[in-house]
């Protein structure tokens, strides 16, 4: 759901229909996030007033936890990505939590073809739409739609 090394950050459950983004968190390890918890950083600021700013407000960072067996549709995907797990440039992913082992990155997403790659692997700024949050309840909606469409 959330990696071990996410559960010192502030998180909440992610939301079907919401747009999340792979960051890399300050513990060292990447999450999903919303867009909206990400601060954008202004380049054109001094060294002293980043840090003045950084110590006044606390960080907004939060975690978005994605429950085993959720789908994702992921755009956008690096032609690193693409070529080394074999899959296009927008994908439909299944959020996988690959172990129950403490102190071990365990979250991963599973593409069509069976490919598995850790969440640890994606690039920062990946995007990432969730489609829904348990596998029961996007197969109850793909059977509905495909009931609609091909009657």
């Amino acid at each position: 759901m959330c990696d071990y090394s996410l559960h010192g950050i502030e998180n909440r459950l992610a939301e079907e229909g919401e747009v999340l983004v792979v960051h890399r968190f300050h513990t060292g390890s990447k999450g999903l996030t919303s867009p909206s918890y990400l601060v954008k950083e202004s380049k054109s600021k001094s060294l002293l007033s980043r840090l003045a700013e950084t110590l006044a407000s606390p960080s907004k960072e939060c975690a978005v936890c994605i429950p085993d067996g959720a789908e994702l549709a992921m755009s956008g995907i690096p032609s690193t990505l693409q070529f080394s797990a074999g899959v296009s440039s927008t994908e439909v992913v299944i959020f996988r939590q690959m172990t129950a082992q403490e102190a071990t990155h365990r979250d991963a997403v599973e593409f069509s073809n069976g490919a598995i790659v850790p969440l640890q692997e994606l690039e920062e700024g990946q995007r990432a739409i969730v489609v829904g949050l348990s596998a029961e309840a996007t197969s109850k909606r793909r059977e509905a739609l495909n009931s609609y469409l091909f009657v």
